[in-house]
């Protein structure tokens, strides 16, 4: 790329940053250092402004730059995760949004503990949910890494590497400083922004083809290299069984991921109410709808004007195919309308993995604190709400190291893959324990133990064990072969394996259901009465 648009993208990045910084600043110097305070950003929170939040913490990189990317290089089967993304969020409207707000107060085991035993319940879920969102934030890493190499000509491995240390120090400091009320107003700010820059490039593609979506279509099919199969399903997922179960495994696990999501899940605990929750849904599905249709135009149009060759050249996994056509349709490399909105969208992706970071971390710092150390030292020592939240603090620090670690290492994986394996995770974990917990009477603790780790300890093992670690060229480690598992997405058969092994665990438990902690819970569920 020119100096002009790094000098422009820089300094595009540097001011969203000095506004989110000056954000964090100011709520740092305005909170009151409580655990609800760091947690939920004090209940204060109306529909709108979460449903805009939500919106923005669920559109990430691996929205923004992978789906585009995925669409661009193999067409129909690329729609799969626009679709999967969109989808999931009815599971999360009528299964989850207003019983977990009614039921736990800062994180998902809350809900679980609700019922259980909680040391052995706590340490479970905050398990499951850091490691959910260690893999989250691997993937916005790696989209970090991706547009900075291709604002500095794609030549430079150490930009790269410093650049994810970059988004590393700068989420720790906004969750170490701001806690959820500067997290939610960043969301909120990159949101905008995001759906502006998207209208724009949607509406610029659609005008460059007259208005005319099948000529869109066909322009792309020509120019892919398949003809019209690149409309059509197979490109990607098709072919022999594998590739085909493969689809399967990765729709299941993104619509059933979502409602699992720890970052997704501590969103409906900043409003007031369970029917703010809701609404706070409805306008999310509103904003993530209009995106997520609009990321298929910006794919095929991707495909029809820059051509899958030029992607692919520029970037393997298609993570760079939204920039290169802000590029063309500005004008061109060379041309200032080019520069200009070339640097813009840039700055808006980078703003968004900016954004999506720090709630994820936030999510997981919590978990650390709120049920690991909690369940392990400071509940036994009477420790006061502070001291938690210290702990969240220098947690948020040692997870961004090891999301700085992992995004180093997966750089060359396209992002919203990534973001498939976390949602796969999510799914095989933490759904299964949480919908148990919401709806069967005679859940135990056993079971909710076995829900989590039954589908955790599968989901993890089995991707260590597939082609995404070992055994083909575009592998973690491309120079051994320890695979044995052929899928690259587990959903398929570590989703079942949380809910059988919760059943299991459940039906050979000797500790009695309590009945009464049920009735608590349903009715605190179902009407909102003793809620937080």
């Amino acid at each position: 790329m020119s100096s002009d648009h790094q000098a422009l993208a820089l300094v595009l990045f540097s001011a969203f940053v000095a506004v989110t910084l000056a954000i964090t600043t100011w709520v740092s110097r305005n909170r009151r250092g409580s655990a609800e305070e760091f947690y939920a950003g004090g209940r204060l929170f109306s529909p709108m402004e979460n449903g805009f939040a939500i919106a923005g913490d669920y559109m990430s990189a691996a929205s923004f730059l992978g789906i585009s990317g995925l669409i661009a290089l193999f067409g129909y089967d690329g729609m799969l995760y626009s679709v999967g993304f969109l989808v999931a969020w009815l599971v999360v409207l009528l299964l989850v949004a207003e019983l977990v707000r009614n039921c736990g107060r800062f994180t998902l085991a809350d809900v679980v503990a609700a019922r259980m035993a909680e040391r052995p319940v706590r340490i479970a879920a905050g398990t499951s949910s850091v490691t959910v969102s260690v893999l989250y934030l691997v993937a916005q890493m790696v989209g970090a890494g991706s547009l900075v190499a291709l604002l500095l000509g794609g030549t430079s491995g150490a930009a790269r590497s410093w650049t994810v240390i970059g988004v590393g120090a700068l989420m720790v400091i906004y969750v170490s400083l701001g806690g959820m009320r500067a997290t939610t107003w960043i969301q909120i700010v990159k949101a905008v922004l995001l759906m502006a820059g998207a209208i724009a490039l949607t509406v610029l593609v659609l005008v460059r083809f007259d208005g005319d979506f099948g000529r869109l279509l066909t322009t792309a099919a020509e120019r892919s290299g398949h003809g019209t199969d690149f409309l059509g399903p197979g490109l990607r997922y098709g072919g022999d069984w594998t590739a085909r179960l493969d689809f399967i495994s990765l729709g299941l696990a993104l619509v059933l991921g979502t409602a699992g999501l720890p970052h997704i899940l501590s969103r409906f605990y900043t409003v007031p109410t369970a029917a703010a929750a809701r609404r706070s849904v409805v306008w999310s599905i509103g904003l993530i709808g209009g995106f997520y249709l609009m990321t298929i135009v910006l794919g095929f149009g991707a495909a029809a004007i820059i051509g899958p060759d030029a992607v692919r050249a520029s970037n393997a996994a298609g993570n760079t195919a939204v920039p290169l056509l802000a590029l063309d349709l500005g004008g061109g490399a060379g041309t200032s309308g080019g520069t200009v909105l070339f640097a813009i969208v840039a700055a808006i992706a980078f703003a968004t993995i900016l954004a999506v970071v720090a709630g994820i971390t936030l999510a997981s710092s919590a978990s650390v604190a709120h049920d690991l150390y909690a369940s392990l030292r400071s509940r036994r020592a009477g420790a006061k709400p502070y001291s938690e939240v210290a702990v969240a603090r220098a947690a948020a620090v040692g997870i961004g190291v090891a999301a700085i670690g992992l995004g180093l290492l997966a750089r060359d994986l396209n992002v919203a893959f990534l973001v498939g394996l976390a949602f796969a995770v999510a799914a095989s974990s933490n759904l299964p324990v949480l919908l148990y917990s919401l709806f069967w009477r005679n859940f135990t603790t056993r079971g909710a133990v076995w829900s989590v780790y039954g589908g955790l300890i599968p989901a993890v093992l089995l991707v260590v064990l597939s082609p995404v670690v070992s055994g083909s060229p575009e592998a973690l480690f491309p120079g051994v072969d320890f695979h044995v598992f052929p899928l690259q997405n587990p959903g398929v058969v570590s989703i079942p394996l949380g809910f059988l092994a919760g059943w299991i665990g459940t039906v050979t438990s000797t500790e009695a259901p309590d009945a009464a902690k049920h009735a608590e819970t349903e009715v605190r569920a179902l009407t909102g009465a003793g809620a937080v």
